[in-house]
């Protein structure tokens, strides 16, 4: 089964306070929005969105793959030394949160999975998926009449992958299928 990571949510752990005032003025492209407790900064390459927190907690959202968070981390450091900030520690990185979509290839009945299923959630008149929760990995399906579905929650793309079949055998289990696609 083919599942594409669509997000990846990582948190790094500098171990040490940042000067937020100082880096917004030093940092180009760092933007310090009212009532927002950290600074923004934004990446090209890897495509990327880092918010860096007074703590010296860096979120950085976007990323599709590991390389791509550790390149930004890499070249966050590179910046941030550039003007002046001194890091002292290597950063940790963890990943949080890895976003992804797949296909079931066929059409879902929300309404038979809804009735028949553990562990799901389905109000058709305030989302047109079906929430669907796994323990094991622990992750968070959206289910979709079309079979396209997003899973959420898992911490490497395998888990991703892994959420995703046994999603679709429990469609099978639960004789949801309409249609198979061709």
């Amino acid at each position: 089964m083919n599942v594409k990571v669509e997000n990846i949510v990582a948190t790094i752990t500098l171990g040490q306070h940042l000067d937020l005032k100082y880096i917004t003025k030093h940092l180009s492209g760092a933007i310090k929005p009212p009532r927002f407790p950290g600074v923004v900064y934004k990446l090209d390459k890897p495509k990327v969105a880092m918010l860096l927190f007074r703590t010296g907690i860096v979120i950085c959202s976007g990323a599709l793959s590991k390389k791509d968070i550790a390149n930004a981390v890499d070249k966050l450091i590179k910046e941030l030394r550039k003007c002046g900030v001194r890091i002292r520690k290597e950063p940790i990185i963890k990943v949080q949160n890895i976003v992804a979509s797949s296909d079931l290839g066929f059409n879902v009945n929300l309404d038979t999975l809804a009735a028949n299923a553990f562990d799901v959630e389905y109000e058709p008149e305030q989302f047109p998926g079906l929430v669907f929760r796994l323990d094991e990995p622990k992750t968070v399906m959206l289910i979709f009449r079309s079979g396209r579905i997003i899973v959420t929650g898992a911490k490497t793309k395998k888990a991703a992958k892994t959420s995703a079949e046994k999603t679709r055998e429990m469609v099978k289990r639960h004789n949801a299928i309409l249609t198979e696609l061709q």
